[in-house]
């Protein structure tokens, strides 16, 4: 057996520990609802899924209805016809709405709810993914503490020497500190809480994001707070991304690192609207 087999059976090793732990710890969690989350408007939690992540969804969504800071509402954004599809275990959680909307892709976990709730604090979160207990207290406290937009994971843009984004594949990812400027660039996967009002007015505009970034939902949102002025704030840590064993998620984000979507959506965004980082 050679060092490359090796370490790839300690990787997965590791990796089944950590989905252990977070199994055991979101069935740890108190039954009860957590605090009043104290914003100044509706908090509502909003994300996509589709069948093939189905399997797994019910672990993502257990963590995101046991927070210690309680939302207003969870909402589960479907294509129509998938909410059929859904297993038993989903169905019967308490506290999630499931609604459907058209087949937007990655973005149906943002654009209805803005579209639906404009008057809210919107939290956008990944169906595949391990969310802790605090996750959403540390988005709300940011919130509280006056960021428009606050994130657990950014990268930093580079730029080349005329002032214009280099290569995706060039930034300084996952960074490891809190910071704000106009060069953060929140990643969705990790959670994200937007205030009221932070967007572009084209932010809701489908025949722009299917067009300029259709699988690029993060570089759409970066050019849509940036047009409006608005920086944001990555909080806490390096962030570890925990996905559940099965989930399929690595394909899009495969993509965009190695410049088949987020290189592409940037210089169609670059063409469109011009650099506003």
């Amino acid at each position: 057996m050679g060092p490359a087999v090796i370490s790839g059976a300690f990787r997965a090793f590791k990796h089944r520990r950590r989905l252990a732990r977070a199994k055991a710890e979101i069935a740890a969690r108190p039954d009860g609802p957590g605090r009043p989350h104290g914003l100044p408007g509706p908090l509502v939690i909003s994300l996509t899924s589709y069948p093939a992540r189905f399997g797994t969804l019910a672990l993502t969504l257990q963590g995101i209805l046991r927070q210690s800071v309680r939302p207003d509402r969870v909402i589960l954004w479907l294509d129509d016809g998938d909410q059929a599809h859904l297993p038993q275990d989903v169905r019967l959680l308490p506290g999630l709405e499931v609604r459907t909307c058209p087949a937007w892709r990655s973005y149906k976990k943002i654009v209805p709810t803005l579209l639906a709730h404009p008057e809210a604090f919107v939290v956008t979160a990944d169906d595949d993914v391990y969310y802790p207990a605090d996750w959403l207290e540390k988005l709300v406290g940011a919130a509280n503490a006056g960021a428009p937009v606050a994130c657990h994971r950014a990268h930093r843009i580079a730029l080349r020497a005329d002032g214009q984004p280099a290569p995706y594949a060039e930034w300084r990812h996952n960074i490891d500190a809190p910071e704000c400027s106009p060069l953060t660039f929140l990643t969705g996967v990790s959670g994200v809480i937007y205030a009221p009002g932070v967007f572009h007015a084209d932010v809701t505009r489908d025949d722009l994001f299917t067009r300029l970034a259709p699988r690029s939902d993060d570089v759409w949102l970066y050019w849509m707070h940036r047009l409006n002025g608005v920086e944001a704030q990555k909080i806490g840590a390096r962030a570890r991304i925990v996905e559940w064993e099965g989930s399929q998620a690595q394909s899009l984000r495969a993509a965009n690192l190695h410049g088949t979507g987020n290189d592409q959506a940037i210089a169609a965004m670059i063409a469109h609207y011009g650099w506003p980082g």
